[in-house]
């Protein structure tokens, strides 16, 4: 049997019927970017995620960059980020010149430890971007206090957690502003690149919109400065569909990872995702932690199955920002992860016969 690590054609064959005609709709109008397809997908989106306004972006990186540039970060600023995450994090700090300053992670949600962070604010520090790593909310409330207390903005990165849910709320409305991606192999992902930025903040959102289209709210009138960073029509399109399927998706994911969990609970050395008490988590992906995750890997892939690293070189290793003074050591429990982390297979249209080979195969190993 083979189990890939993301089948994206398996999705597409289960809801074609409802994808052609929409992508065929905008073919037919010839609304190629921004227009009543993303409009649509941006009021649905926004209503599912309990936030004032949304608005569909090019990418989730532009997302990032939109959300800081638009708070007024800039040249000398520092923002502070989990090292374990994602680099389109940091690029959101850099484009706008800013400085990121990392941060360790908690050991068990894996996102970033709120007790690590006053210890590296200063008087440059202007925002706090907590990243909902592989579908689990960042403990917010601590990470609000802090902002708070410091006067800072705090950003969400919620490029992996579409409606992951903290203390019962949606993930995107709990800031003052977010950031989505939807790559395609994303919960909710587009046939191609696009993101969104969310806030519910009136005047951001004004901004936000200016921004992603050259800096105007009516053409050749440029009240800011800006980008192109729009939407096209088509992956508007392709989300308005796939989103009235994302809770299903995500119930899905969520039961593969119960079943996970239930095979692989009493394995030596072989830890496996904690659902935080105040988390729903969506998992993107299902992450478990073995000190022989190079060799298992291998076996696995010796067994006809996929898996991922995320991410085997954190951030502050990471030779673009070599001139930042970071060393090895400096983020353990960062490094830890690096070192151990593998993902499993984990999409909606997994079987349960997938999960139980998978299982097996990793059983096999420790046998």
């Amino acid at each position: 049997m083979n189990v890939p690590f993301l089948d994206l054609k398996i999705q597409y064959q289960s809801i074609k019927d409802e994808i052609n005609p929409a992508i065929q709709s905008v073919l037919d109008s010839a609304a190629f970017v921004l227009g009543k397809a993303v409009s649509a997908f941006e009021d649905a989106f926004k209503l599912e995620h309990n936030v004032r306004h949304c608005f569909g972006v090019s990418s989730g990186t532009d997302g990032n960059h939109m959300a800081l540039w638009r708070l007024g970060i800039g040249p000398g600023d520092e923002v502070i980020i989990p090292a374990n995450t994602f680099i389109a994090t940091a690029w959101g700090a850099t484009l706008c010149g800013a400085t990121p300053v990392f941060v360790d992670c908690d050991s068990q949600s894996y996102n970033i430890d709120p007790n690590k962070i006053e210890e590296k604010i200063t008087s440059h520090t202007r925002a706090i971007v907590a990243v909902h790593l592989y579908g689990q909310p960042a403990d917010l409330d601590p990470l609000m206090d802090i902002a708070r207390r410091h006067n800072l903005f705090l950003v969400e990165d919620c490029a992996q957690s579409h409606v992951a849910e903290y203390k019962g709320t949606r993930v995107g409305g709990l800031s003052h502003a977010s950031s989505f991606s939807f790559y395609p192999g994303k919960n909710l992902g587009a046939y191609g690149e696009g993101g969104a930025v969310a806030t519910n903040d009136d005047a951001l959102a004004r901004k936000f919109k200016m921004i992603r289209d050259h800096g105007a709210e009516r053409k050749y009138d440029h009240e800011i400065e800006g980008h192109n960073y729009r939407m096209e029509g088509i992956q508007g399109a392709v989300l308005g569909v796939k989103l009235k399927h994302l809770a299903a998706w995500t119930e899905a994911r969520r039961r593969h990872a119960q079943r996970y969990n239930e095979f692989l609970k009493d394995l030596p050395s072989l830890i496996t995702p904690k659902e935080m008490s105040y988390a729903k988590h969506v998992y993107h992906l299902y992450v478990i932690r073995t000190p022989h995750r190079d060799r298992m890997q291998k076996h696995l892939e010796g067994k006809g199955i996929g898996s991922g690293l995320h991410y085997p070189v954190p951030l502050h290793l990471q030779k673009v920002f070599a001139e930042l003074g970071y060393k090895r050591g400096d983020f353990p429990v960062t490094e830890k992860l690096a070192n151990e982390c593998l993902s499993l297979p984990m999409y909606p249209e997994l079987t349960e016969e997938q999960i139980e080979y998978v299982c097996k195969a990793i059983r096999g190993f420790y046998d």
